[in-house]
């Protein structure tokens, strides 16, 4: 039986313990909180979900504003979000992952796969934005019936129907291509006879233990419980609305069952799974990684920094940095891997703020001195 000094002294250390853990809960999110503070104002603030990692352990990671404006309800750090261009690097690693099993080669011409009014065009410069396409988003919505909603194999008619010139030569020079990405997915399963949906979840959501992740109808998003809806800012009196309340002008409801570009929706803790499942070996071998992420090489012979679904870049003291922003009506994501010193950033934002970047550059500048 415990006596009552000694059940006493077990108290205080019990106590002592909580208020420790409950002080380190509280300083661990001490530097983002007094980033997010010092660039937005009181009267706008920033709604998202930050998360800060190194060498795979959160270092710091917090949630701000609210799900839902509507409904006011809080956001969480496992809330869902929209990744738009994101999703490209899944995208990318789809494509790859089939290149290793010799079911494509990077330099096919996209038409051993699928016709197109488009000649000489390679894999590689559709994921590394060097293929000259028009942006097919231009021509659906200017042809497109916006009650119905399209598909690859729509807009892929819709090129061949309309034929809009090329923007230049292949591989002349780099232009970011949404148009590129969407046929990188009908390449996909026309090179493997699969679904690409099902290809993206069992090569590497399921693998990957990434229970929150999927190419998701906007049906299926909506029926989502923690789903943070994008809200746009209202010019007229500041407030901010959800962005499926203009579906006219939103493309990602009338294009809403494309495939390759975006419509991959997310949380922080899975995307913090895909970083540490690009430092797997067995499923990201240095021969996928050094292809990944490295500059396109132009016809002049000039590089462009981009890779296979990654931007590429430098840290001020010269490490390698690979990372991918994202933005779809209500949303600005991005993802921040600094791959030689093993820090990750993951940035989701669900009211489109215009201090996004500015958010960024600092977050980048703090992970950079961890």
């Amino acid at each position: 039986m415990i006596s009552f000094a000694k059940g006493l002294s077990l108290f205080a250390v019990l106590l002592f313990l909580l208020i420790g853990i409950s002080y380190a809960q509280q300083k661990k999110n001490t530097a983002i909180t007094d980033i997010v503070h010092t660039v937005f104002e009181e009267g706008d603030p920033f709604n998202g979900v930050i998360l800060i990692a190194k060498e795979g352990k959160i270092i710091e990671e917090a949630a701000f504003g609210v799900r839902d404006f509507e409904t006011n309800t809080p956001l969480q750090t496992s809330d869902i979000f929209e990744l738009a261009s994101v999703s490209k690097q899944f995208t990318a690693m789809v494509i790859m992952q089939l290149a290793s099993q010799g079911k494509l080669k990077y330099d096919d011409e996209v038409e051993k796969y699928i016709q197109i009014p488009y000649k000489n065009i390679t894999i590689r410069q559709l994921l590394n934005h060097t293929s000259g396409l028009p942006d097919y988003q231009a021509i659906m919505d200017q042809h497109w019936d916006k009650s119905k909603v399209a598909d690859n194999a729509i807009i892929i008619e819709y090129l061949n129907r309309f034929a809009p010139p090329a923007n230049f030569s292949p591989g002349e020079k780099y232009d970011y291509s949404n148009t590129g990405y969407v046929l990188l997915a009908s390449i996909a399963e026309k090179a493997s006879g699969r679904d690409f949906t099902e290809m993206l979840r069992t090569m590497v959501f399921r693998r990957f233990n990434m229970k929150n992740t999927d190419l998701r109808t906007p049906a299926e998003k909506k029926s989502l419980v923690n789903l943070a809806y994008g809200h746009i800012k209202q010019p007229e009196n500041g407030h901010y609305k959800k962005a499926d309340s203009f579906p006219s002008s939103n493309y990602t409801i009338w294009l809403g069952n494309r495939e390759g570009p975006g419509r991959i929706s997310s949380n922080a803790h899975d995307l913090l799974n895909w970083d540490r499942a690009l430092y797997d070996q067995k499923f990201f071998t240095p021969a996928m990684r050094n292809e990944a992420f490295k500059p396109a090489l132009l016809n002049n012979n000039t590089l462009s920094p981009y890779g296979f679904g990654w931007e590429l870049e430098e840290d001020e003291k010269g490490g390698k940095v690979v990372q991918h922003s994202g933005d779809n009506p209500g949303y600005k994501t991005e993802i921040v891997r600094f791959i030689d010193t093993d820090r990750t950033i993951i940035l989701l934002c669900n009211n489109a703020h215009e201090r996004f970047e500015k958010l960024l550059a600092a977050l980048k500048k703090y992970t950079a001195s961890l």
